[in-house]
């Protein structure tokens, strides 16, 4: 949750936007996983496709509890 307010708002210590809820930044994607030889489609953010670049997708995958080993 966050709240975006000018600077004139924050001024006079009143706040009339309320709280604003922030989303993250999900993608669909299709990853082939060699080590199970399937294609999984999952939901994940753009920090987890870097996190999934960087470890591996098996090892990311398994961490995360979305396939069993």
């Amino acid at each position: 949750m966050g709240g975006g307010y000018s600077n004139r708002t924050r001024a006079t210590k009143f706040n009339p936007t309320g709280r604003v809820r922030k989303n993250l930044n999900l993608q669909k994607k299709k990853i082939f996983v060699p080590e199970i030889n399937k294609s999984i489609i999952i939901k994940v953010s753009t920090q987890g496709m870097r996190t999934m670049k960087k470890r591996g997708a098996y090892v990311t995958l398994l961490k995360a509890g979305l396939i069993k080993a």
